[in-house]
């Protein structure tokens, strides 16, 4: 099992509001430009708060899980289960991403995903 730490809600919100954005810019004819402002403010989360003291780098690290196979055994996500079946289940939806903090060695989720899955299997109409 995760470690899970309780981070400032003020850097969890910041750091949704980016992998939202990031979201919004996927759908965008032309999202060059923005992203790469996008680019910018993800840096600074993951790297640079530390240096505002001297100390070493640490930040915030997002994580998009979509796509990605879920079982109950997965302890980094939430889940809502779409339609019937539980079984063969995959992310089709990231509601919130999966937050960590990171500093030095350490690497502990400080947000667990919210997303919404659904069972792979398709069922055949009789």
């Amino acid at each position: 099992m995760q470690e899970q730490i309780k981070a400032p809600k003020f850097f969890l919100d910041i750091v949704n509001q980016v992998f939202e954005i990031e979201k919004k810019i996927a759908q965008i004819q032309e999202p060059h430009s923005i992203q790469r402002n996008i680019n910018k403010l993800k840096e600074i989360l993951e790297n640079d708060l530390g240096n505002q003291t001297g100390g070493e780098p640490q930040g915030f690290i997002y994580y998009n899980p979509l796509g990605e196979d879920y079982n109950e055994t997965r302890t980094d996500c939430e889940a809502s289960i779409a339609g019937t079946s539980t079984e063969n289940l995959k992310i089709i939806e990231v509601i919130k991403p999966i937050i960590r903090y990171r500093k030095g060695g350490m690497n502990i989720i400080v947000q667990k995903a919210i997303v919404v899955v659904e069972s792979k299997k398709q069922t055949k109409p009789q």
